[in-house]
């Protein structure tokens, strides 16, 4: 992977190294790439997002703490809807052991977050909870700690119309 990433002549490959790197153990050579990665597409919103989304996704213990971390990254904005879904919803959405964590941790980070967009942005808000929403399909376990969270936003305080059609529906 280190020798792919470094001969990689197209964005797809370069990734896909990256990817797996991030997803082995967590090494100085998978930290190097990361670092030269950003270094070199910096200026590329775009670009950068992906360099966020293999982060939030790759399934490695400590992938909730990864994730905190990326959001106090300078690059990062709660503010920009592209910096949130590769973040916040790449870990909800592609992140299957972390984010599905027995201890529920990955649920509330996923509420904390919708609360707080909810005021930014009601759109994402709304669109960012849908891993939640899906608690009928997971064992009884996880149902109750997802419907914890879901009752948790939905007692959270004044909530935007898109949110709250959200919740409604989720929780009949």
């Amino acid at each position: 992977c280190v020798d792919q990433f470094g001969v990689a002549d197209n964005m797809t490959e370069r990734l896909a190294a990256l990817a797996c790197l991030v997803n082995s153990p967590f090494t100085d050579e998978a930290q190097e790439a990361l670092k030269r990665f950003a270094e070199r597409f910096s200026e590329d919103p775009i670009v950068m997002d992906q360099w966020f989304s293999v982060q939030a996704a790759a399934v490695v213990p400590s992938g909730l703490e990864r994730v905190t971390h990326l959001l106090e990254h300078p690059a990062f904005s709660i503010k920009n809807p592209n910096k949130v879904r590769a973040v916040i919803g790449a870990f909800s959405m592609q992140n299957t052991p972390n984010f599905h964590a027995e201890d529920g941790s990955g649920y509330a980070f996923l509420a904390d977050k919708v609360i707080e967009l909810d005021a930014l942005n009601p759109q994402i808000a709304a669109r960012i909870i849908s891993p939640l929403t899906r608690w009928q399909r997971y064992d009884l376990h996880h149902q109750e700690l997802m419907l914890v969270q879901l009752k948790r936003i939905k007692n959270s305080g004044e909530l935007s119309a898109d949110l709250f059609e959200v919740l409604e529906k989720s929780l009949v």
